[in-house]
């Protein structure tokens, strides 16, 4: 064998076996929790694997098992800070469970049933949809592909077999509402981010529904097409172009944080900061900052991962748990200068 094939040559259990005088099957049990295996065996086979630098095979070891402790994660929209706070959860949670995460881009433009198709072929636990629009394409591949526990967070869909954790979004909306009231406002609007035909997030209806108990209704309706910054600037900027100061509505729920500071960023460069109270949802790290002071939503990112993991990898649930609540975070943006 020349140097150069034994520096490429990976150690395996048989040879921690025979460095150990032990057979194969002990070398694994000595690497499996609870296995049963003498103690003076187990301290030989740790002294022979850390002799040769060997590492077992964990994969190989899940598979024969047929749990291979790997949880595809699918995601949309990678540039959204919230999506990428959920990710970050999800990714640390599932560590200290001792799994890891396959992350799937389904952005708009890529190949479904590729991307899913890798999924199936790495044997995953489960699949979790964090994605901002789980389109019936999308169910229909997972469908067809996969027979593994799907659970989908922060959004609702009309997929009877998908698990859904998500905070009560009608709540939350007449939670928005009786703030933006408690300022004496009278305009109220509203804006979205895909014009999409169900309302699978459902702070909207929350929202109107309040406003119509205290006699107003949700006047503007701004859509924004996409849950980008550039959009929810561009649909507020040709707003406050297209209606006449006096007319304008006195706040604004923004479906999201990306999308109420591109609001705030219009309402700045214009000249008018400070005229339009201003809400978002979501409570991403920007939300914050000093030059924002964005009043929002936090959904509480960390309780709605631990419901969903429990749901995926335990099969336990608490579906009226703390997770469903969330919180205002109460700043600035909310506050107008003056009222019309």
């Amino acid at each position: 064998m020349t140097t150069k094939t034994k520096m490429h040559h990976k150690t395996t259990a048989n040879d921690v076996a025979k460095r150990a005088g032990v057979s194969k099957w002990t070398v694994s049990r000595a690497f499996t929790p609870g296995a049963s295996v003498s103690d003076r065996a187990r301290e030989k086979v740790l002294a022979a694997a850390g002799e040769l630098g060997y590492r077992p095979n964990l994969l190989a070891r899940s598979l024969s098992k047929k749990k291979t402790n790997i949880i595809g994660v699918v995601i949309d929209e990678l540039k959204n800070p919230h999506l990428m706070m959920l990710l970050d959860a999800v990714t640390r949670q599932l560590q200290r469970r001792g799994c890891m995460a396959l992350t799937l881009n389904i952005t708009p433009g890529e190949n479904y049933t590729s991307v899913m198709t890798m999924a199936d072929q790495l044997q995953v636990d489960g699949i979790l949809f964090l994605g901002t629009l789980l389109t019936d394409e999308l169910i229909a591949v997972a469908h067809d592909m996969l027979h593994i526990p799907l659970v989908q967070v922060c959004r609702n869909n009309d997929a009877d077999d998908i698990d859904v954790v998500n905070i009560n979004g009608i709540q939350a909306g007449r939670d928005i509402a009786n703030l933006l009231l408690q300022q004496g406002y009278h305009r109220f609007g509203y804006m979205k981010g895909p014009d999409t035909s169900n309302d699978h997030l459902q702070r909207m209806e929350g929202y109107s529904a309040r406003l119509q108990d205290a006699g107003h209704d949700v006047g503007v309706l701004l859509t924004a097409g996409h849950y980008d910054r550039q959009s929810g600037y561009r649909a507020m900027a040709d707003y406050l172009q297209s209606v006449p100061a006096e007319q304008w509505v006195d706040a604004l729920f923004c479906e999201n944080d990306i999308l109420a500071l591109g609001a705030l960023e219009a309402l700045r460069l214009a000249g008018h900061q400070g005229e339009i109270g201003i809400v978002g949802f979501d409570d991403i790290d920007d939300a914050a900052a000093e030059g924002w002071q964005l009043t929002t939503f936090s959904q509480r990112i960390d309780l709605l991962i631990t419901e969903a993991l429990n749901r995926l990898i335990d099969d336990q649930a608490t579906p009226q748990g703390e997770w469903r609540k969330g919180e205002i975070r109460i700043r600035r943006s909310h506050l107008k200068n003056r009222l019309k």
